[in-house]
């Protein structure tokens, strides 16, 4: 079985790393990027579709159909902002572009990264984990063929990224301290990405995945 895929946030770590492993891996046969900003890379199974505004969707709708599978990946840090501009990007901007993809494309698999500690209650201390729980919540309400909230801890960032930030830096370098002091708290791009690809082909038990189940679906200790 061969899938097409949509990547979203390919200028960010998860989203590049997603990108780079769906490249090579031989079940995909098609990526296409839907982002802001140009990926400065050359691939046979590459196509890009630029689009300054997720709301605004209908410059591209075309080249949204068609597609086995949506790889989420966009998103920001929460460290500076409001709430409601939290709220604007990770749950407002996300469920708008899943709609019209679901809308779209019924038979899809939807993956949707999230994050370790994400509260699905709304009862949290922590606004980016309510925000992020209540995006989990909207989206498997959404009619795809199956919804996945993935859930990464800290995470090594695959050989040949670019877009790697200063302390992913740090935690490349600590990674084997780091995963035997907290192994269900650490993985990898690389496992992320190869779960995202297993949800599609062989789909997985749970809706919500976290950390143990991301690495035994990737089938990476």
């Amino acid at each position: 079985m061969e899938i097409k895929v949509i990547i979203t946030g390919a200028t960010g770590l998860v989203g590049e790393g997603v990108l780079l492993e769906c490249l090579q891996n031989p079940a995909v046969s098609q990526v296409l990027l839907v982002s802001r900003k140009h990926y400065p890379l050359e691939h046979p199974k590459l196509k890009e579709a630029l689009v300054q505004d997720f709301f605004h969707l209908d410059t591209v709708k075309d080249q949204l159909k068609g597609y086995d599978a949506c790889f989420y990946c966009a998103g920001v840090s929460s460290n500076g902002m409001t709430e409601a501009d939290y709220s604007y990007i990770t749950y407002d901007t996300m469920l708008h572009f899943a709609g019209r993809l679901a809308s779209m494309n019924p038979q899809m698999v939807f993956c949707h990264i999230s994050g370790s500690g994400t509260d699905t209650t709304g009862k949290s201390k922590m606004m980016w984990a309510r925000v992020k729980g209540k995006a989990e919540n909207a989206v498997l309400k959404l009619p795809f063929k199956q919804t996945y909230n993935l859930r990464p801890g800290a995470m090594k960032p695959s050989v040949g990224q670019r877009n790697v930030k200063g302390y992913y830096k740090i935690i490349n370098a600590l990674f084997p301290l780091l995963r035997g002091l907290f192994p269900g708290s650490t993985s990898t791009v690389r496992a992320v990405a190869l779960a995202m690809i297993n949800c599609v082909l062989q789909g997985y038990h749970k809706h919500t995945l976290e950390v143990n189940d991301i690495k035994a679906l990737a089938g990476i200790k």
